[in-house]
């Protein structure tokens, strides 16, 4: 049983003002990962942050360069208490988006932490910098009051997860003894919704795919040229309209995956998508009818467009332009095989006349996801049910992504999320946000868990083979 007063002290932390002074400090670091110019903000943000926080746990703290070129540093640290005992590995990120001065309401600057009401303003404060405080916070504590945490610690935090982790997967696989472990417990993304303790278990992966009818290098008058010259820009909306129809139903089968799970479709089973005030509704009939909401953004694959576009949109002439072009993407959930999304869509688009229409695959994440009966999966939802006031719903995966892959097919280790967000957080755009209730709530449930982990019981689903010293 978790001591009252070691809750009590977390929740005490949040509502004194120290929680939130912390992440102001962190916040004020702009580590935009997208802007090589911010180097030197990511490195004093490890150097001036994470490291001390770590140290301060008692790890052994490393910083490794990047054999990316893309990507920036990772940072790891260390405790070990006794080789006996489980091991977890934590995960962070240090970076964020870019901080689009200017764009956010009130004039808030996003490297400046501001509370307005339950709401705290800045660029990171969510995503991810607010998330890992969180589990830094609960760690600390959870040391202090006992003097030791019961288990071995590794954390590992990159700085490009923003960028799509260049480097993370070969820096674990290269890495793979320092971090070994039993389990992964990391946080980022959201919960199912604001009120709502939520485990999800993987992510879903991503294909960025161009899509570029360009047919001509000039533009042609429309009044002498129309329908005399193929226009490129009625030619791609047809292309986009074969693959995914104007009621976001995806049309290649290929693209789909092979099946939907029954233990995917339980574990859904009563979830409400967009259950947060100021969440927008879903639409009605949009994207395959014969599954439920979550069951969509959870458990199946949407094909987006995330731009289209010719000529100049906002000051159109009466010419037929020469060139169009479209992004879309492929969100896809484990167990689709998208090594031939290329050449599949270049198929489907000769096959219905648009073989002018060049496909380019630009990048490219995986999809991953712990199984549902995975022992530790059952563990850490009682373990947090024993202080939640509600029960703690478990998503096969988020709809969004995350380096979830790393762990699970890299380092071959189950690997659970906790997140301490919302999905109405904004935490791409202006106005990102962490709510102090989630904060709070979020450092009670985290401390309740790594509690667990240090404590003897048979519950933990540590190997046959393992030894527990305590």
């Amino acid at each position: 049983m978790i001591p009252a007063q070691l809750l009590h002290k977390a929740e005490e932390f949040v509502d004194s003002g120290a929680f939130f002074a912390e992440l102001a400090a962190m916040v004020a670091y702009p580590t935009e990962s997208a802007r090589p110019e911010s180097g030197v903000a990511v490195r004093a943000y490890l150097d001036g942050v994470l490291t001390p926080a770590l140290a301060g746990l008692g790890c052994s703290v490393t910083t490794y360069e990047n054999d990316d070129p893309r990507g920036g540093p990772f940072l790891v640290g260390s405790r070990v208490e006794s080789p006996g005992l489980p091991t977890l590995l934590c995960y962070g990120h240090a970076d964020v988006v870019e901080g689009q001065a200017g764009r956010w309401s009130e004039g808030r600057d996003p490297w400046t932490l501001t509370a307005d009401g339950e709401r705290w303003y800045g660029r990171g404060a969510a995503d991810n910098k607010g998330q890992h405080l969180v589990n830094l916070a609960a760690l600390r504590l959870l040391l202090a009051e006992q003097g030791r945490l019961g288990f071995n610690l590794t954390f590992l935090f990159e700085t490009g997860e923003e960028i799509g982790s260049p480097g993370l997967a070969e820096f674990a696989a290269a890495h793979r003894e320092e971090l070994r472990a039993d389990v992964v417990i990391a946080s980022d993304g959201p919960r199912v919704d604001a009120a709502t303790p939520t485990l999800f278990l993987g992510a879903r992966g991503g294909v960025q795919i161009l899509l570029d009818a360009d047919l001509r290098p000039d533009a042609y008058h429309s009044g002498n040229w129309g329908g005399v010259l193929r226009n490129p820009a009625t030619t791609l909306a047809g292309a986009v309209a074969s693959v995914v129809d104007g009621h976001g139903r995806i049309r290649v089968p290929e693209l789909l995956p092979p099946e939907l799970p029954d233990a995917v479709r339980q574990s859904l089973t009563g979830v409400t998508v967009a259950n947060s005030p100021g969440d927008p509704a879903p639409d009605e009939g949009w994207g395959d009818t014969t599954l439920t909401t979550a069951e969509r953004l959870y458990a199946w694959n949407t094909l987006e467009v995330l731009s289209l576009g010719a000529a100049d949109i906002d000051h159109p002439v009466n010419a037929i332009p020469g060139r169009a072009r479209a992004v879309l993407q492929l969100r896809y959930v484990a167990g689709t095989d998208v090594s031939r999304v290329g050449e599949i869509l270049t198929e489907h688009l000769a096959r219905e006349g648009y073989s002018m229409v060049d496909v380019t695959v630009l990048g490219r994440f995986a999809a991953a996801r712990t199984p549902l009966d995975d022992p530790w999966v059952h563990w850490a939802k009682s373990a947090l049910e024993r202080v939640s006031e509600q029960p703690v719903t478990v998503l096969p995966n988020i709809g969004g992504s995350l380096p979830h892959s790393v762990f699970t097919d890299v380092l071959g280790l189950p690997a659970l999320w906790l997140p301490h967000s919302y999905p109405g957080c904004l935490q791409h755009a202006p106005d990102e946000h962490m709510l102090a209730p989630i904060a709070r709530e979020g450092l009670v449930l985290a401390t309740a868990l790594f509690h667990a982990l240090g404590t003897p019981s048979p519950e933990l689903p540590l190997p046959t083979h393992a030894k527990d010293p305590r």
